[in-house]
């Protein structure tokens, strides 16, 4: 069969099948690369965490994937003016306690986030899980949340100082910000 061709004619064949190898290998390439940076802006810090916990980019973006997935599952939902007046009046409560009981009020407002997202659709599950969750519309509060809630779970023996406990109280506030706000603030907010 091959006999019928002539040498010039199979090494056109051979190179222009090298080309359309070369071809594939370089627009695989190039898309990986582009999901990948599409991961890392949408996710920042939390897509090197990622990397890190999993093991590879591949990995990683496969989980961040799955959490994007799980997320729009969810009915998460924006607050209602009601609700959002009595989380901010709580939050000014659970701050004022602050000045006379720190570890206590990083306590509360642990738990007062933890409220708010269940308050908003987020599914109540272990503190990883809701990060995860969290982490798919508001990944760049999530180096403070994850920081803010290692303080306030902080066991006895290994209590937190009273410095540490104004930063996660800070870490808190800015993330309570952040979720009491209407998706349309926020949106306005990034565009500018």
């Amino acid at each position: 069969m091959f006999s019928q061709f002539t040498n010039v004619q199979l090494i056109s064949a051979a190179v222009i099948l090298i080309l359309v190898i070369a071809a594939a290998v370089v627009g695989f390439v190039d898309r990986r690369g582009k999901r990948t940076l599409a991961f890392r802006n949408r996710f920042g810090s939390e897509y090197d965490r990622a990397v890190l916990e999993h093991g590879s980019s591949r990995n990683a973006e496969t989980k961040l994937a799955d959490r994007e997935t799980r997320v729009d599952a969810l009915k998460i939902r924006e607050l209602g003016v009601i609700e959002r007046e009595r989380f901010v009046t709580e939050w000014q409560t659970v701050q004022s306690r602050f000045v006379d009981h720190p570890k206590a009020a990083v306590t509360e407002a642990d738990d007062l986030i933890a409220a708010l997202l269940e308050a908003r659709g987020y599914p109540k599950d272990t503190f990883e899980q809701r990060a995860a969750d969290v982490s798919v519309t508001y990944p760049r509060l999530m180096e403070d949340f994850r920081a803010a809630h290692a303080i306030a779970a902080r066991p006895g023996r290994a209590e937190a100082s009273t410095e540490e406990l104004r930063i996660a109280m800070i870490q808190y506030r800015a993330i309570f910000d952040e979720l009491v706000q209407t998706q349309k603030a926020i949106e306005t907010r990034t565009a500018a």
